[in-house]
């Protein structure tokens, strides 16, 4: 038997189904979550975006028309409450997440890895908001450039010029960031 498919889902969801709303809960909210969180950098706002996307979905879905896949719609939603996030809050760095501990045998590589992770995300959230975003679906996300051009309303060529901006800003920021900490140790 196959899976229902999320516009399967959606139709049943305009009927008023529960159970539809939680198979695609199931599906989305960590992701959701995940997203949202690399764009906020906050775990509470994260849940909080996610859950009010999934709200909306629901809410929505009695007048929920197929023009896009509903990945597509369901990550416009989440963009566009990211967006709503940020614009409402000051960014935290990741410092003030404080540091959690490292299971990992070799704690100097994990400490390594975490700085460079945190550089990485702090990076990422300076740049303007279509290159973050463009990012973030295409490397943390895994979605083709055709599907976040999708997301983003844009084309494909569109995205790739996000993306070629992005590394380039990413590669300047990080390049100057290795230089500073290596000015520090000499």
């Amino acid at each position: 038997m196959r899976e229902p498919s999320d516009e399967d889902l959606m139709s049943a969801m305009a009927a008023g189904d529960e159970a539809a709303f939680r198979v695609l809960c199931q599906r989305y909210a960590v992701r959701a979550v995940a997203f949202a969180r690399r764009f906020v950098g906050s775990g509470t706002d994260a849940e909080d975006i996610a859950q009010e996307a999934l709200l909306r979905v629901w809410r929505a879905a009695p007048r929920w028309r197929p023009d896009a896949a509903f990945g597509t719609w369901f990550y416009r939603i989440v963009i566009n409450l990211c967006l709503n996030a940020r614009r409402r809050l000051p960014f935290l760095g990741l410092d003030a997440a404080g540091e959690r501990a490292d299971p990992a045998p070799d704690a100097l590589a994990g400490l390594e890895r975490q700085e460079e992770d945190r550089a990485l995300l702090d990076a990422v959230a300076t740049l303007p908001e279509r290159q973050r975003v463009a990012i973030l679906l295409t490397y943390w996300e895994g979605f083709s450039n055709a599907h976040a051009a999708e997301i983003l309303g844009t084309s494909v060529s569109g995205v790739e010029t996000l993306l070629v901006r992005a590394r380039r800003s990413l590669r300047l920021s990080l390049g100057a960031a290795r230089k500073e900490g290596q000015g520090d140790d000499a």
